[in-house]
C-alpha cells in the first residue's frame, strides 16, 4: 500500500464518520495508520472515540494531534470539549481560552464551528465572573476600608485578574511615547485649573447659545473620509450631521472668526495650559451629538496629549466609556481623560448634547520633552513630505 492507498483510508473513514459509523472508522484509520500516522488521521479518530462514548480516549488522541500541531484551533477546540465532558465547565476554561486566542475570523467559519466558538465563549464567561464574584467576597470585608477611588480601581483589577475585562491600553495612531500610564480618566488634583473651567460654565453655555442660534449650519460633520477612503466603524457618522463640530483651535491654528464670536470663551481657553505644538495643537471645539446618536469605539493620535471634556447641554441621560469605565456627564462637572485608550459615547437622550473639547499636555511629561516631543513629530511631518 502507498500514500494513494493511505489517502483513501482516510477519505473513507472521514465518510464513515459523517454516516455515524464510528467504529467502522476506527477500522479503516487502524489500517490507514499503518502506513504512518497523519494530524488528519488523529483528529478523525479522536472524533470516532468521542462517538462511541470514549472520552479519555479521544482526550489522548488529541494531545497526540496537537504534539503535531500545537496551534491547531479545532483540535484544541476538540479538546477543550472533552476536558468539558469529562470534568466540567471549570476544568474546560482554560483550554477554551486558549483556542479562542487562535480562532479564525467568524466570516471563514462555517456554522458549526461558529456554534462551537460561542459556546467556548459562553463557558470562559461564566468561568471568569465565577472567580471574580469568589474573589470579591473573599475580600469583602477588606473592600469595606477603601475610599472610593481606590475601591473603583480595586474593582476594576480584580475583573480584569478574573477575566472578566480586559486591561485598558493605549493605543494610538500616530504616536505611542513609553512610559506613560494608562490611566482612563486622571486624577483632578493635577489639574488645579478644573475648578475655574468648570466655574465659567455659564459664561461658556451663554456664547454657544448664540452661536447655535445664529450659525448652527457652520457646524460641520465631525466625520468627512474623502471618497475612497477605507471608514471602518464611522459608516454611519461620515459626513452625517448627528454629529458636528464648530472647531475654536484645530490643529494649532486658532479659528479666529468662531473665537471672535465667542471671546470670553476664547479668552477662558487662552489663559488655560492648553497643549501647544505648532502645526498639531491645541485643538479645541464644540462637540454636537444629535439624540440617540452612538459614537463608535475608536482612539486618538497621541499619547503625549490628553482630553478635557465640559458639559455645556446636557438634555438628558448621555454616557461615555474610556477602556473599562462608563460616567454619565454632570453638568458643571468636567474630566481629562487618555483618548488614545479605547472609547465611545452616547447620547440617550431626546435632544443635542454639546460638550467643549480640548486638549493638554500629559502631565507625566516635562516641559523639556514637550519642546523635544513637537520638534520630534515637525521632523517627522517634515520627513514624510519631502520627495
Amino acid at each position: 500500500m502507498n500514500q494513494t492507498d493511505q489517502q483513501s483510508l482516510l477519505q473513507r473513514a472521514a465518510e464513515a464518520i459523517a454516516r455515524r459509523d464510528p467504529q467502522g472508522a476506527l477500522e479503516l484509520l487502524d489500517q490507514a495508520d499503518a502506513l504512518g500516522r497523519t494530524h488528519n488521521g488523529l483528529l478523525n479518530r479522536a472524533l470516532a472515540l468521542r462517538l462511541i462514548g470514549d472520552f479519555r480516549a479521544s482526550l489522548a488522541v488529541l494531545d497526540d494531534a496537537l504534539t503535531m500541531q500545537p496551534y491547531d484551533f479545532i483540535a484544541l477546540l476538540a479538546k477543550a470539549a472533552m476536558l468539558e465532558k469529562l470534568g466540567g465547565e471549570k476544568v474546560a476554561a482554560d483550554t477554551y481560552r486558549n483556542a479562542l486566542k487562535i480562532a479564525p475570523p467568524r466570516n471563514q467559519c462555517p456554522p458549526a464551528i461558529i456554534a462551537q466558538i460561542d459556546h467556548a465563549d459562553g463557558v470562559v464567561q461564566r468561568q471568569a465572573e465565577a472567580l471574580r464574584d469568589h474573589m470579591r467576597s473573599a475580600v469583602e470585608t477588606l473592600r469595606a476600608t477603601l475610599d472610593p477611588a481606590t475601591l473603583d480601581r480595586f474593582d476594576e483589577g480584580l475583573e480584569i485578574y478574573a477575566g472578566v475585562k480586559a486591561p485598558p491600553k493605549q493605543e494610538p495612531i500616530l504616536l505611542n511615547y513609553p512610559r506613560l500610564p494608562a490611566i482612563p480618566f486622571y486624577d483632578r488634583s493635577l489639574f488645579p485649573w478644573l475648578g475655574e473651567l468648570e466655574a465659567a460654565t455659564p459664561v461658556i453655555q451663554a456664547e454657544l447659545t448664540a452661536l447655535l442660534e445664529e450659525s448652527f449650519d457652520d457646524f460641520a460633520p465631525y466625520i468627512a473620509y474623502p471618497k475612497g477612503a477605507p471608514f471602518n466603524q464611522w459608516g454611519e457618522l461620515n459626513h452625517s450631521r448627528k454629529w458636528t463640530s464648530l472647531w475654536l483651535w484645530k490643529d494649532g491654528e486658532k479659528q479666529q472668526s468662531v473665537c471672535d464670536r465667542c471671546p470670553q470663551t476664547a479668552a477662558l481657553l487662552e489663559s488655560l495650559p492648553m497643549a501647544r505644538q505648532d502645526s498639531f495643537a491645541p485643538t479645541a471645539v464644540f462637540s454636537a451629538l444629535q439624540p440617540h446618536t452612538h459614537i463608535p469605539a475608536h482612539t486618538g493620535s497621541a499619547n503625549v496629549r490628553l482630553l478635557t471634556h465640559l458639559p455645556l447641554i446636557l438634555p438628558g441621560p448621555a454616557r461615555f466609556r474610556v477602556g473599562n469605565t462608563t460616567r454619565e456627564w454632570k453638568m458643571g462637572e468636567a474630566w481629562v481623560f487618555d483618548d488614545t485608550i479605547e472609547h465611545e459615547a452616547w447620547n440617550d437622550a431626546d435632544e443635542m448634547r454639546v460638550i467643549l473639547i480640548f486638549d493638554v499636555w500629559n502631565p507625566y511629561l516635562t516641559e523639556a520633552e514637550q519642546s523635544l516631543i513637537t520638534a520630534m513629530m515637525k521632523a517627522q511631518r517634515a520627513f514624510m513630505a519631502a520627495r
